[in-house]
């Protein structure tokens, strides 16, 4: 053992160090010829300020004669250490020489390294660094004092040390005085502890190596598809490269913690773009050339924001999950029900615990909470046997529903062009209370997926701008989980445009527009309602991809309505609904809010239901609409709904 504790058998770097404290240590004790004392730095006597006077620039003396000799003593000591040293780096072994390798540093960088480390990791080297500074105020190696032991210009601001972010030094001060000393991340690597930086961005993860192979130093950019997708393209030209996937890092702390971890971990940067990167960002990537970057994006990147190092881009026309991704991730084929990148099919699996059986559960989960405040989420729970409707409308329904499955089979089994995309856009019209809420929840349960009914009073706004960013946010959720989007009351989302007469009206014009571009690029299911089709503009008719108009029912229909309106749980009592049809020609939405209320009144009396609560409930139901009440249509019960007697008998 050496008399401060160091093992003989130390490594080459920790060795290299403990000697150039060494020589420093002596060649300072040779120019004082003193032990260190306690209050050194805390004062200054007479004999200080001699000593400093003779070792000024351009003074001679004993002491630099005694001091050349000493050199010359520990010069084959220092020679030794610095062999070993080398031999070491070129080895590449331990953790030390994977450092100096990432960060691409030469030998002085290196052994700067090697003593701003052993310093950092020792009490006693702390002390004898105190000495040799004289100051107990700086028991770490100042600018000054690595000058005379190596260069300063190992730590100056564009050196390799503190471009890979190894080494903090401080700004308080007089220049010579500003102690140095390694990042704490590379503290507990020499330690054996790899615990990702604290300052990372938040969502920051690190992945290890796939594969064998080597990439040469380099910038990707990956553009399209969804995330997943373009990390297995970066995954594909890096093989064998571990990678630090973070989203863009929002300051200068982030910066420095994303180029530190990716050095010690020797790692690639995925960094996951939600909009171009800044100048400042591109001059970051730029000054860390000694890391490899991708810039993952899910649109294409303007040239002017790019770094100017030189890169390579991989453009993804397509993320959809392959066959082997479905096998790898659920062990079953595709579902062709579920179109999902793969993004969504490592949610989804999450979701599902991996279990097959609940992949449609785990679809319905991909949207949710992202749509909240902007729409109100139905499960449907109705299927076709409760809408009454027309043959013709019925088979439309059914045409739509088949248009969406079968979006994979004619699309990409049969070649056909999906233009402007492979999202189908149905218009429900017709007047309230025909159907059109209702079959649109049928086709959501049909096709298994959650029905998003988008609240209108959220989305527009009388701000600029601020439309447009709700809108984004709808369809930018539901592009994450396959589901239904329904827009009631269309038309006014969906109107004509007008003629531009103020700021108003051209501002109102560009949400148009938006949508527009919006709803083509969109490849889900969009349903839109509306009472009057002529309203809806004539660019979003053309993008309907099927349209059908729900009229009010006729006598038969009226009927059957009726009678479903009432569930087998209800006490009836014999309602004439030969009557109720003939009567009365409403619409569904009518015959089931009155059925609904004559319900109320009937639990209220705890009593059956009875045509006379059916009537007052009509009643209740034509008030509503400031709609008049015939003696005609009411026949024997109008003196009941009146107010003025008892129904008549028939």
């Amino acid at each position: 053992m050496h008399d401060d504790g160091r093992p003989r058998s130390a490594p080459p770097w920790q060795v290299m160090a403990d000697t150039l404290l060494q020589r420093e240590a002596l060649v300072c004790r040779l120019g004082e010829g003193l032990l260190p004392h306690d209050f050194a730095g805390l004062y200054i006597g007479h004999e200080e300020v001699d000593r400093i006077l003779a070792e000024l620039p351009g003074a001679s003396g004993p002491a630099a004669v005694k001091v050349e000799a000493l050199l010359r003593q520990l010069e084959p000591e220092l020679a030794l250490a610095r062999k070993q040293f080398e031999e070491s780096l070129a080895s590449g072994s331990s953790t030390f020489d994977c450092l100096v390798r990432t960060a691409r540093l030469d030998s002085r960088d290196a052994q700067a390294l090697a003593v701003l480390l052993a310093v950092e990791r020792s009490p006693h080297r702390m002390r004898l660094v105190a000495y040799f500074q004289d100051n107990v105020q700086l028991p770490r190696l100042t600018v000054a004092s690595l000058s005379r032991m190596l260069d300063a210009r190992c730590v100056a601001p564009d050196a390799p040390l503190r471009r890979a972010e190894f080494v903090e030094i401080g700004t308080d001060g007089p220049w010579a005085t500003r102690m140095c000393w390694p990042a704490p991340r590379l503290t507990w690597a020499m330690a054996g502890d790899d615990s990702a930086d604290s300052a990372l961005p938040a969502g920051a993860c690190r992945l290890d190596a796939v594969g064998a192979g080597t990439g040469e130093t380099s910038m990707l950019l990956v553009t399209g598809a969804d995330s997943d997708s373009r990390l297995a393209a970066v995954r594909d030209r890096w093989p064998g490269k571990a990678l630090l996937v973070c989203p863009m890092p929002s300051s200068p702390a982030e910066w420095a913690a994303v180029v530190r971890e990716a050095g010690v971990g020797d790692r690639a940067v995925v960094l996951e773009l939600t909009e171009p990167p800044s100048r400042t960002a591109a001059d970051r990537i730029d000054r860390a050339d000694h890391l490899s970057w991708a810039l993952s994006s899910p649109k294409e990147l303007a040239l002017d924001a790019l770094p100017r190092r030189p890169w390579q881009e991989i453009r993804l026309d397509s993320g959809l999950a392959s066959a082997t991704d479905w096998e790898q991730a659920l062990g079953v084929p595709p579902d062709p029900s579920f179109p999902l990148s793969r993004e969504q099919l490592r949610l989804v699996t999450a979701a599902s615990a991996g279990d097959p059986g609940q992949v449609a559960a785990g679809v319905r989960r991909l949207a949710g909470g992202h749509l909240d405040g902007l729409s109100v989420r139905v499960r449907p729970r109705r299927t076709m046997s409760d809408l009454v409707l027309p043959a013709d409308q019925t088979a439309q329904l059914r045409e739509l529903i088949a248009r969406y499955k079968r979006r994979t089979v004619v699309y990409q089994d049969w070649g056909f062009s999906p233009l402007p995309s492979t999202g189908v856009v149905a218009l429900f019209s017709g007047p309230s209370g025909t159907g059109k809420t209702l079959a649109a929840e049928i086709v959501a349960g049909e096709l298994g997926l959650d029905m998003y009914k988008v609240d209108l009073s959220a989305v527009v706004s009388k701000y600029i701008g601020e439309t447009e960013k709700n809108l984004e946010r709808i369809f930018g959720a539901a592009a994450a989980g396959d589901l239904v989007l329904f827009f009631d009351e269309a038309d006014s989302l969906f109107g004509k445009r007008s003629e531009v007469s103020d700021a108003h009206d051209r501002y109102a014009n560009i949400e148009v527009a938006y949508l527009l571009q919006r709803l083509e690029s969109y490849d889900g299911l969009v349903v839109m309602a509306t009472n009057l089709q002529r309203n809806i503009d004539d660019a979003f008719l053309r993008r309907i991809s099927v349209s059908i108009d729900f009229e009010a029912p006729d006598e038969p229909q009226r009927k059957q309505i009726w009678r479903q309106a009432f569930p087998p749980g209800a006490p009836v009592d014999d309602l004439d609904f030969d009557f109720l049809a003939r009567q009365f020609r409403i619409t569904g939405g009518i015959i089931r809010n009155a059925a609904l209320g004559a319900g109320f009144l009937a639990a209220d009396e705890n009593a059956p239901v009875t045509m006379e609560r059916v009537a007052l409930a009509l009643k209740r139901e034509f008030q509503k609409m400031g709609r008049l009440r015939t003696e005609s249509e009411f026949d024997r019960y109008f003196n009941l709904v009146n107010g003025t007697g008892h129904a008549e008998p028939a």
